[in-house]
């Protein structure tokens, strides 16, 4: 089976196409090789999987005939992923500075000036 019908196939990516778009970036590797789309995949191979800044490992255990059900996935595939790949994104969060909320648009002139001196006292 295609790596990016596997992919899709076992519901690590929503569309086919965005799996095929994966592999065309560079973001699905065996053995630190990119891989194109029309790779043949087989049994007990590891794909690394960069995805929302989180490479995934995971090992084939068995191919599916078509797409399957999301309670199904695990027989198919074993998440070797270690933990510190999800510690770095919440790492990532605390990173910032000055955080601002999600959908609360530009900072205003106030928003602005007090950013500006938060930084110049944290410098």
């Amino acid at each position: 089976m295609r790596i990016d019908k596997y992919l899709w196939c076992i519901r690590f990516f929503k569309t086919r196409s965005i799996a095929t778009d994966a592999c065309k970036k560079g973001h699905i590797k065996i053995n630190d090789t990119n891989l194109k789309p029309s790779k043949e995949i087989f049994g007990n191979e590891e794909i690394i999987i960069r995805k929302n800044q989180i490479n995934y490992k995971i090992k084939v255990l068995d191919i599916p005939q078509s797409r399957v059900g999301a309670k199904l996935v695990d027989l198919y595939r074993k998440d070797l992923t270690p933990k510190e790949e999800f510690e770095k994104t919440e790492l990532l969060k605390y990173a910032k500075d000055y955080y601002r909320k999600k959908g609360t648009g530009r900072p205003t002139k106030k928003d602005r000036r007090d950013i500006d001196d938060y930084n110049d006292v944290n410098e």
